[in-house]
């Protein structure tokens, strides 16, 4: 499905300053693979697979994550053989974990924003941003600096929670967002915040035809999107013109 929408009228409420987002990140990053197993039931593997099952090795040459928490899609991505790949996170706790993942395969790892990416224009083939974006502190930004960094022909995949279609498991989605994840999520975190910031973002995140008017509008083409496990996940596929 590809949207052609006028995103002029696109609401967009990230209420979370970027310092805010860094120092959550880092207080939850020691339980955070441990929390996405279990709150996920394990789909969070998958889903991940999907993203990385969407890129061919050949254009997967010289690769970006942004976002990159604990490093699970740049492990993933090894399987495609890169020629190198780097992983951008904000959060300098969660990028430790990330080491001890990706150590001695060649993978940079560098502390810095989506919104200012240290790296020259046309630097990459492949950027990947999973479960991050809605993070961004400015969103059109971010995607922007995304666009920027790929050199011509350069795709860009992201996997991000989205609001479920269907009356029911809406529902269901919902209670499980704002009751279950925020409870399991300070339980086992300690942390009384970070996991009622999750729904929060994600009811307030543009997914769908809206998200896809905002790629475009940053600057890639032939967007689409593939909506996963009834909705509440989505693949956002982009690429940047020869």
């Amino acid at each position: 499905m590809v949207a052609y929408i006028d995103t002029a009228f696109v609401a967009i409420r990230m209420p979370f300053p970027r310092i805010y987002v860094q120092r959550l990140f880092d207080s939850i990053a020691p339980r955070y693979d441990v929390l996405n197993r279990f709150l996920s039931l394990r789909l969070d593997i998958w889903w991940r697979k999907q993203l990385v099952r969407s890129i061919s090795p050949a254009d997967a040459g010289r690769a970006l994550d942004v976002a990159t928490g604990t490093g699970d899609v740049l492990l993933a991505l090894q399987n495609l053989n890169p020629v190198f790949s780097v992983g951008v996170d904000l959060s300098a706790a969660m990028l430790t974990r990330a080491r001890a993942k990706v150590a001695g395969n060649g993978t940079a790892l560098v502390q810095a924003a989506a919104e200012h990416l240290p790296f020259p224009d046309e630097s990459f083939d492949l950027v990947t941003i999973a479960f991050g974006v809605r993070n961004f502190s400015d969103l059109r930004h971010g995607l922007h600096e995304c666009r920027r960094v790929l050199r011509p022909r350069g795709l860009i995949r992201i996997l991000e929670f989205s609001r479920p279609r269907g009356i029911i498991w809406k529902r269901v989605f919902g209670v499980y967002f704002r009751v279950v994840v925020p409870t399991v999520g300070r339980w086992v975190s300690g942390h009384q915040e970070a996991y009622t910031y999750l729904p929060n973002t994600v009811s307030d995140f543009p997914d769908g035809e809206a998200f896809t008017g905002l790629l475009a509008d940053a600057g890639f083409h032939n967007v689409t999107y593939e909506t996963m496990t009834r909705g509440v996940v989505t693949l956002y596929s982009g690429s940047v013109s020869p």
